[in-house]
């Protein structure tokens, strides 16, 4: 069956291709670090089957302004999902700690109150500074929670409900790894 649900969000693009859709939300505060998170996680997707046009990035201001946004997504039921994206770090004027969990809290509420599933990137170091070795270090890191972003985003039940038949197999990027519906050799 290669239809898609009445509910989900799609886009058709070219070869009449039908695509779910993700929206992206980006703080612009550590633009730099950000962007990794953003590009893994798109990479991934396009791995999954998920291509770059199907991906809404959406910038804004900074992490405190992302669950707002995601609930004005969420409520419009345009995306199968939402990731959002952003960096808090200790700037000396204000507790980046409150912001932090105030943004992970909206998030989850905007996931509970309208049943979106909403995945957080939005990252607290302990210490960050500046220099050399702690943007190399985040920007390696960055890069990688993005990409458990999009592993998250396409295991997660409530995702692959939204997707349909459009569903990537968690396996689907590593060829050697066996198939979920594949039989067992130990199944009697």
């Amino acid at each position: 069956m290669n239809q898609i649900s009445q509910t989900t969000p799609t886009t058709i693009g070219q070869n009449d291709e039908i695509t779910p859709r993700f929206a992206v939300l980006r703080a612009r505060w550590h633009a730099d670090l950000v962007d990794r998170a953003v590009d893994g996680f798109t990479d991934r997707m396009a791995e999954r089957g998920i291509p770059a046009a199907a991906i809404d990035v959406i910038d804004l201001p900074g992490a405190f302004e992302i669950p707002l946004e995601a609930k004005r997504i969420a409520e419009a039921g345009r995306h199968v999902a939402v990731i959002a994206v952003g960096f808090v770090v200790d700037g000396g004027i204000y507790r980046h700690d409150f912001v932090a969990r105030a943004v992970i809290e909206g998030l989850m509420r905007v996931q509970l109150d309208t049943g979106m599933p909403v995945f957080s990137v939005v990252l607290t170091p302990h210490h960050f500074h500046e220099h050399d070795v702690h943007q190399a270090f985040f920007t390696g890191h960055m890069t990688t929670k993005g990409q458990e972003a999009a592993e998250a985003c396409l295991a997660t039940p409530a995702v692959r409900d939204r997707l349909g038949d459009h569903a990537a197999r968690p396996d689907a990027a590593r060829p050697d790894a066996p198939r979920a519906d594949a039989p067992r050799a130990d199944a009697a």
